[in-house]
């Protein structure tokens, strides 16, 4: 058995819990994990008597605050100098975001030393909804469906505009949003104890009316990039609702969501989209499979999906199948330790 520490904040620029919840949940035979939140509790613990030692800095673009201060500045230097000295390997820490926004984005506190980046992957955002709503109980009813499809669209992202012109005239019986139009749903689809939406810090909350009165969902992934997937709280949304669903996003996020254990909906409608590397094709794919999509009997499909759709909501809250995707991302963290 093999012993890794880990310094879940170094300076206090997230929420080391989250990290600590994420890691936790691994179910690695071979490696245990101690960890601490706090650097000034690290005398505490016998440092050289672990296999390994990581140090993680969160950055995310509410350290935007801090940023230029001086004294954050040094305090941040004189740590890392120190705990690199002491044999830690450095992790900087973005798993709310994808890898390809991470390079496009002004994160702080950066840092010259030799460190490996986290992104969200696929990981992130399932670990942290599972947590979220495990246990919750919610009242999905698909019985009755007032609209075709459910679309929100928040930041207005380049993929998602030329997505939104494109797929605009099939709107027509749909509930969708559109941020860079000022486009809402009404009081009565938003969270109910929200005061505005989209509420920061509420797009992981899930309100069943909307899954209940529409019959499919569009999901707007956060990318259409052909170099990673990364998964959000957007898919896992109608999967805990039991709702069949189409994704814009990565090249081959289907594919990817089939090897977690999930099953799509490809026996029932057209889900080559996911095969096309072209992300403008893609969206005509994509369009093309909701104007065929919304010509069929829902209530058909919803019938031949039901225990398709049960399957996903299982998998989602499988504890073993979740810890085997935290594994790959802890994995990278060990060979890069071992790399060094």
């Amino acid at each position: 058995m093999q012993r890794n520490f880990v310094l879940t904040d170094v300076m206090k620029t997230g929420n080391h819990q989250e990290i600590e919840q994420f890691i936790k949940m691994n179910s690695m035979k071979d490696q245990h994990f101690d960890m601490a939140g706090e650097y000034y509790t690290l005398h505490e613990y016998d440092l050289e008597s672990y296999d390994r030692r990581f140090a993680v800095i969160d950055t995310r673009v509410a350290n935007v605050r801090i940023h230029g201060n001086k004294e954050f500045d040094l305090e941040l230097r004189r740590r890392c100098d120190l705990l690199h000295s002491q044999g830690f390997v450095f992790i900087k820490a973005t798993p709310w975001e994808s890898e390809h926004n991470i390079n496009n984005t002004s994160l702080y506190p950066e840092i010259d030393i030799a460190h490996i980046k986290w992104s969200g992957g696929v990981s992130w955002f399932w670990a942290y909804m599972y947590h979220k709503h495990l246990g919750q109980s919610y009242r999905f009813n698909h019985d009755n469906k007032k609209f075709d499809l459910l679309y929100l669209n928040k930041f207005p992202r380049q993929h998602r505009k030329k997505m939104f012109q494109r797929v605009e005239h099939l709107l027509g019986s749909s509930l969708y949003t559109n941020w860079e139009q000022n486009i809402k749903l009404s009081r009565e689809y938003e969270l109910p104890w929200a005061q505005d939406y989209p509420e920061y810090g509420r797009d992981q909350d899930i309100f069943e009316k909307p899954y209940n009165e529409t019959k499919y969902s569009l999901v707007s992934e956060t990318n259409d990039t052909n170099d990673e997937i990364f998964m959000t709280e957007k898919i896992w949304k109608p999967i805990m609702a039991q709702q069949p669903f189409v994704v814009h996003g990565n090249y081959l996020y289907l594919q990817r969501l089939r090897e977690m254990g999930f099953k799509t909906f490809s026996n029932y409608f057209d889900e080559s989209y996911d095969l096309e590397i072209d992300a403008d094709k893609r969206i005509d794919k994509i369009v093309n499979t909701c104007q065929s999509l919304l010509t069929k009997n829902w209530q058909d499909i919803y019938l031949q999906t039901l225990s398709l759709r049960q399957h996903n909501y299982n998998t989602f809250f499988n504890k073993e199948k979740l810890s085997l995707e935290i594994n790959k991302t802890l994995e990278l963290f060990l060979e890069f330790a071992d790399s060094r």
